[in-house]
């Protein structure tokens, strides 16, 4: 599989948390030829469903990577000397600081350039001048008139950035919507990995919506699907430039495999050992209270799912620049791939085992 033309494929493809539709079809057709069925529930999230060949009735794994970005909604149509521009609101975490002098991709009655702008600093007034601009300072410029504008765009229209997937050096690219697209990404190579596999349990691949405002997809998925277990895939945080601290992980070093609250220890073992299996570098990753992912939607659902966490190391993250290294991507498909089909009969009365243990 072509990682870097996946990925080209999969963040070029708009999909703000909320308007996943467009991210979602192109999902649909790289999956497709590794499922057995593939549908949207109603909240936009894609499930699909690849038989395993146990007895049945059949465990479930799921495998839980959102699809949505972070991205803008319109939050006001503004008219001045004859020209229109648009002043926005943030759709999930974004930091003000990236947005000056980006391009973007208005999604109105049809899809609109524009991009983000403000005044320059001799421009502006004594008390902003040395100051991080604010919601209030930015607009969108999409370089049309008043009337054209107001006849294409309207409040609560969303804006995705406008980014191509960039190549770096190595096996490493930038871009936006790598979180949390590089995960799809990750679960498209199990899919392909499992196709020449056999596995007991039945693979149930979601790509989530909503994750960036509410973990939505994560919370009615588990609950709809019913999955024995889970794992969610996220992108976590990257060593470079004033973060090298012990919470983030070098680039091409391998997946991070996360400890806390939000995992079962028993998961967590099981993908070391593949990892082991393997012979494949993994790092351990901690998280104290809520780790922030799908994970503590899948978590919760229903009884209670015993669940993994996986991390593809990423750097710049929430940015139209983010970086990953694409042998990551491979190796994490891969490790959910072996521990999927590493799956049996015993593996949950193994689980339930290791938490009664003294």
């Amino acid at each position: 599989m072509n990682i870097h033309k996946l990925l080209k494929t999969l963040t070029e493809t708009a999909g703000p948390s909320g308007y996943e539709q467009n991210i979602a079809t192109v999902i649909t057709e790289l999956w497709e030829p590794y499922v057995d069925s593939i549908t949207t529930d109603r909240v936009g999230s894609l499930i699909a469903i690849k038989h395993g060949q146990g007895k049945e009735p059949r465990r479930r794994l799921l495998l839980a990577a959102h699809m949505d970005e972070i991205g803008l909604m319109v939050k006001q149509v503004v008219s001045q000397n004859d020209s229109g521009f648009l002043r926005v609101t943030n759709v999930g975490g974004i930091d003000i600081r990236h947005m000056y002098g980006q391009l973007v991709t208005v999604h109105g009655k049809r899809d609109v350039s524009g991009i983000i702008g403000s005044l320059p600093e001799s421009m502006l007034s004594p008390d902003k001048s040395d100051k991080p601009f604010g919601w209030e300072d930015v607009c969108v410029d999409v370089g049309l008139p008043a009337k054209e504008v107001e006849d294409l765009v309207s409040v609560g229209d969303f804006v995705s950035f406008r980014q191509p997937l960039r190549k770096l050096q190595g096996k490493r690219v930038s871009g936006k919507a790598l979180d949390n697209r590089a995960s799809v990404a990750a679960v498209t190579v199990c899919l392909e990995y499992l196709h020449g596999r056999s596995h007991d349990w039945d693979i149930v691949a979601v790509a989530t919506s909503q994750e960036e405002t509410r973990l939505l997809g994560a919370y009615t998925s588990a609950y709809s699907q019913r999955p024995d277990a889970a794992i969610a895939i996220d992108v976590t945080f990257g060593k470079g430039p004033g973060a090298n601290d012990s919470g983030t992980f070098e680039l091409g070093g391998g997946p991070a495999l996360d400890l806390g609250p939000n995992v079962h220890p028993g998961m967590l073992e099981g993908l070391q050992d593949t990892a082991k299996a393997l012979e494949l570098k993994v790092y351990i990753a901690t998280h104290s209270r809520y780790s922030g992912t799908d994970a503590f939607g899948l978590q919760v659902a229903r009884e209670g799912i015993p669940t993994g966490l996986v991390g593809i190391p990423l750097r710049y993250m929430h940015t139209p620049v983010e970086s990953i290294d694409t042998a990551d991507v491979e190796r994490s498909g891969r490790l959910m791939g072996e521990f999927a089909a590493r799956l049996d009969e015993k593996f949950l009365d193994k689980l339930a085992e290791g938490m009664m243990e003294e």
